[in-house]
């Protein structure tokens, strides 16, 4: 698949509220997650497929999700990026918050190989 394929691809399925059926499709098996805030190790970055997917998992259990919505995707060589907006309630502190960030995705070989995720300031 293209770029633009794979852009597609991610969105139609996160549209769809699959993002793990579009992490375990289209993510290669050493992708590397950064985030724009550390854990709680302080690191930014996950490496490999499963431990991308589980931090994803985790993040979605210690959360309800009232609604999301995926936009995109703006492509650019082996490049894209999709903005995300959730409306979440923390489950530990009962806070509900709206979340917006951007995900740029690098593309090598037909595969997601590389996620950063951007909030704003």
């Amino acid at each position: 698949m293209t770029t633009a394929e794979i852009a597609h691809r991610l969105v139609s399925l996160c549209q769809e509220h699959k993002n793990f059926d579009a992490m375990n499709e289209l993510y290669a098996d050493d992708i590397v997650s950064v985030e724009a805030m550390p854990n709680a190790e302080g690191h930014f970055e996950t490496v490999g497929k499963p431990a991308v997917i589980q931090k994803s998992m985790d993040w979605a259990a210690a959360h309800d999700i009232h609604s999301g919505t995926t936009t995109g995707p703006f492509v650019a060589q082996n490049r894209f990026a999709v903005l995300f907006d959730f409306d979440v309630t923390n489950k530990a502190s009962g806070h509900r918050m709206q979340l917006r960030e951007v995900a740029v995705y690098t593309v090598d070989a037909g595969q997601i190989v590389r996620e950063e995720f951007l909030f704003a300031a």
